[in-house]
């Protein structure tokens, strides 16, 4: 079906698999249990592939799950899954510059492998101590592709992109004191890195970094 679903509250795009691979993704701030459980049933029972919803609270997921029972919930990603695909081919390494960048990164990673992508975090390695990313450089290498997570200057992203060839993903988060003007600064920064061809995405968005590397595993069929 290439066209939406009225539910009333919302135009479910039952099409968007058959355009872009993968079912409508839900935006879960905003949306009451009742709306989620709809959109979600009409995905389900329209679409094949994986059915998510991202940034849900946990008392909310356990609503939704007491309806729709045969999907899982990840807590730190704050994300629900129906369908999860199979592991695929394509790696993607998360790295976070600091512990603080965890949530996203957990987004990020959760995304991933709910996406049939085979991801690896590697955590704590920011610029302030350059021999821990230094230490992870076979680890980057090897990924097909790499989501830097960092706040404060996002310093770790230019670092990133001048030691691998393969595609660098870069997420501004919003950790730092005042002047990172809650992830502004750091979005600046990677949006004008002198390492060429760093793909820059919104603001915590770790789900953003996750379908950008997605994409890249996509071929004309």
């Amino acid at each position: 079906m290439n066209g939406s679903f009225d539910l009333g509250y919302a135009r479910v795009d039952l099409g968007r698999e058959a355009r872009q691979g993968l079912p409508e993704i839900v935006y879960g701030p905003g949306k009451r249990v009742p709306e989620i459980i709809g959109i979600v049933s009409a995905l389900l029972d329209q679409n094949t592939g994986p059915v998510l919803v991202t940034r849900v609270e946990a008392d909310a997921a356990a609503a939704v799950l007491a309806s729709l029972p045969e999907g899982r919930y990840e807590p730190g990603a704050r994300l629900l899954v129906w369908r999860e695909a199979r592991p695929a081919g394509h790696t993607v390494a998360v790295v976070t510059a600091g512990t603080a960048d965890g949530p996203v990164a957990a987004e990020a990673a959760a995304v991933a492998s709910a996406l049939g992508l085979r991801a690896t975090l590697v955590r704590d390695v920011g610029v302030a101590g350059l021999h821990r990313v230094l230490a992870v450089v076979d680890d980057l290498r090897a990924a097909d592709s790499v989501i830097v997570i960092a706040g404060m200057e996002g310093a770790l992203a230019s670092v990133v992109g001048g030691l691998v060839e393969t595609p660098v993903i870069a997420v501004p988060t919003s950790t730092g004191y005042g002047a990172a003007l809650e992830g502004v600064t750091a979005l600046l920064a990677m949006l004008t890195s002198c390492a060429a061809g760093i793909t820059v995405v919104n603001i915590d968005s770790g789900f953003g970094a996750t379908l950008a590397a997605y994409r890249l595993t996509r071929r004309p069929g």
